[in-house]
């Protein structure tokens, strides 16, 4: 099931929002993370309208989210400036609904400031060469909605680096800040650089902040780079960016990784 299906099946039910997360968008016995915080999202804007734009996420994955769930939306608190919002998800286990998902949504309009710095981060890419994207479907199944330009090695690039171009497969009528979410997490950790093949993970947290209310790119192409830069003891620590293919810088994060491996 595609994006764009995926968000308009979920149903209001009582105080709750009801849905399925197919085995498609799974990464191993767990949906893609990505998805988690987008569909977090997608109901919090679907519950709460005339919200300001998205600009700040902070995300713990509690537990495996899979087949039926459902999405429950609160509003902390609506201020002059900013709207704060938590968004959990719940998944349905042996005929309970145990805590998957738990998000803190931050939502603040654009105003006026004395202050204007932007620190020059861009790697020096050349744009997507679109008749090499390829899936990564054989790897995990989420990655079928997606495609993937890799780049080429750069210098300055760590060991535990990740650098790619990608894009969502079917992006129809979905809101530019769900998109970000959802395409925001969809590296590997980049602390299984460090390793050959692929290995148990873990995404426990994940701190994410929108730099601007109006995101966009050409052609549904982002750039996204995973460093870490601690990785010791089933633990590891990695900064995140995102960039549009006009180099502009979109997204920042940082996330918490469980390695088992």
């Amino acid at each position: 099931m595609n994006l764009p299906d995926l968000l308009a099946s979920l149903t209001e039910d009582g105080d709750a929002f009801t849905g399925h997360v197919s085995p498609d968008w799974l990464q191993g016995r767990t949906a893609y993370g990505g998805l988690s915080a987008a569909i977090a999202l997608h109901a919090a804007q679907q519950k709460l309208q005339h919200l300001p734009p998205l600009r700040s996420a902070q995300i713990a994955f509690v537990g495996p989210i899979a087949g039926d769930i459902r999405v429950t939306v609160e509003p902390l608190r609506r201020g002059r400036t900013a709207s704060f919002i938590q968004s959990d998800i719940h998944f349905e286990k042996d005929g309970d609904w145990p805590l998957g998902l738990r998000t803190l949504f931050v939502c603040m309009e654009e105003r006026e400031s004395s202050i204007d710095h932007v620190a020059p981060d861009y790697p020096d890419v050349p744009p997507p060469d679109t008749a090499k994207a390829t899936s990564r479907a054989k790897t995990l199944s989420f990655l079928q909605h997606f495609e993937f330009a890799d780049v080429k090695e750069i210098a300055g690039q760590g060991p535990a680096d990740y650098l790619r171009w990608i894009r969502l497969a079917d992006r129809t009528g979905i809101d530019p800040m769900v998109e970000l979410m959802l395409i925001g997490d969809a590296l590997p950790p980049a602390a299984m650089r460090l390793v050959d093949g692929f290995g148990p993970i873990s995404s426990v947290t994940w701190q994410a902040n929108v730099l601007t209310t109006t995101p966009e790119t050409d052609d549904g192409w982002w750039l996204i780079r995973s460093r870490s830069d601690y990785a010791r003891a089933g633990a590891s620590s990695q900064v995140m960016s995102v960039w549009n293919t006009r180099g502009e810088q979109v997204l920042t994060g940082m996330q918490g990784v469980a390695l088992f491996l």
